[in-house]
């Protein structure tokens, strides 16, 4: 079983109210029509790439961008990038706040994520998962030499990997020890080609005048309210997505010595905000 990061209360859920529902209602239905034609155009592509290409997915990826670009542009979340998407082989590593996560580090660049292998049989969310190209891995000691194998295959493969090395999500306010186990699949795939791991800052902003955390989703939050609460913001905030310059993985000395530098860098980019009290929240 995943073990989940929970620390403290959660922010305050303040009432929907009427106008709450309607802002959903105009948000979530393009927004639920967005994802289910891009997922048909996707499952049709697919039936011709695969055979074609196995592993390698030239096409697909880029129906996932498009739709998680326009998904932002309905929620009306803004979505700033900063700095450069690495040009290298091998896997980016983010922290994890949200499964708003997904579409901003979408968004950009073509990536396929390592998530942890119950997402599969969440409704609606597994689906799509599995459409994407998900790297599915059980976080479990005895599973994991042949979990390092099958990364290490995607990696030769030519696929960029993004997984999160905290192995839980988190409210956004801090960054969590890095788990240096997948890195391990860098390492062993390393042997057939020069690979690289860039680092990428995750930083949610909340709307004016609401806790800093509103846009977190973790420990046993379900996701049918929290979505619900996203799509129903008055006035939303940003999110910021920073690229860190990439690092060459033959320079460190191990997983656990990759980790460490993946993680203080992260950190370092880790915008500094303060929940404000549930008593000031509108």
């Amino acid at each position: 079983m995943s073990v989940t990061w929970n620390d403290g209360p959660y922010p305050t859920q303040v009432p929907v109210g009427a106008m709450g529902w309607l802002r959903a209602l105009r948000r979530g239905v393009p927004l639920v029509l967005l994802v289910l034609s891009g997922l048909v155009i996707l499952l049709l592509v697919r039936l011709v790439e695969k055979p074609l290409y196995g592993l390698r997915r030239p096409l697909t990826p880029w129906i996932t961008q498009s739709v998680c670009r326009a998904a932002f542009a309905i929620i009306g979340i803004p979505l700033i990038m900063r700095g450069k998407v690495m040009p290298y082989a091998g896997a980016m590593v983010s922290n994890h706040v949200s499964w708003l996560d997904i579409l901003a580090l979408n968004a950009r660049k073509r990536i396929y994520f390592v998530s942890k292998a119950e997402v599969a049989g969440w409704p609606g969310i597994g689906w799509l998962a599995k459409a994407t190209g998900t790297v599915f891995i059980k976080r479990e000691r005895r599973e994991a030499s042949g979990q390092v194998t099958m990364l290490r295959d995607r990696l030769v493969a030519g696929q960029r990997l993004l997984f999160f090395p905290e192995g839980t999500s988190s409210d956004g306010m801090r960054i969590l020890p890095f788990k240096p186990t997948l890195f391990a699949s860098l390492y062993e795939a390393q042997e057939q080609a020069a690979l690289w791991v860039q680092p990428v800052t995750l930083n949610y902003f909340a709307p004016d005048g609401v806790d800093a955390r509103f846009y977190g989703w973790w420990g046993d939050m379900e996701l049918g309210p929290h979505l619900l609460l996203t799509l129903a913001a008055r006035k939303q905030g940003r999110v910021e997505v920073v690229y860190h310059p990439p690092l060459a993985i033959a320079d460190y000395d191990g997983r656990k010595a990759l980790a460490a530098a993946c993680e203080a860098t992260i950190r370092s980019g880790l915008a500094e905000t303060t929940p404000i009290p549930p008593q000031h929240q509108p």
